[in-house]
């Protein structure tokens, strides 16, 4: 009942940038923390970026002063601007929602599909 869609990935050159975006939809009562994650094969998905509802942001250390979240609460979206993108940078990007769909309900995760980033040297 709830689907998040990631998108926006793409090919750069080191030094682009390029834009995440991830809308959810469905049964939701309310969105409470929304984040991004990213994985390279034979690793552990790391966080990259999260937001609360309030606003609040957290980077990893690895990303700080170069990438943005932000979400519109209005079209229960979040974005990840990424800026100076890295080699390093590649992998593919999951956006992540905190959902409560219905009073009273748990609180789940619920996750995108998935779009991948490539940064070129």
């Amino acid at each position: 009942q709830v689907q998040l869609v990631d998108s926006g990935g793409g090919l750069v050159q080191a030094g682009g940038s390029l834009r995440l975006s991830c809308a959810a939809s469905g049964t939701i009562f309310r969105i409470n923390d929304m984040g991004w994650y990213r994985q390279v094969p034979g690793k552990q998905r790391e966080r990259v970026a999260a937001i609360t509802s309030g606003g609040g942001t957290n980077y990893a250390d690895s990303v700080k002063g170069r990438f943005t979240i932000s979400r519109d609460n209005a079209k229960n979206t979040v974005y990840l601007q990424m800026n100076s993108l890295k080699p390093e940078d590649t992998a593919v990007y999951y956006c992540n929602a905190d959902i409560r769909m219905y009073i009273g309900s748990p609180r789940r995760d619920y996750w995108g599909q998935g779009t991948q980033v490539t940064v070129s040297s």
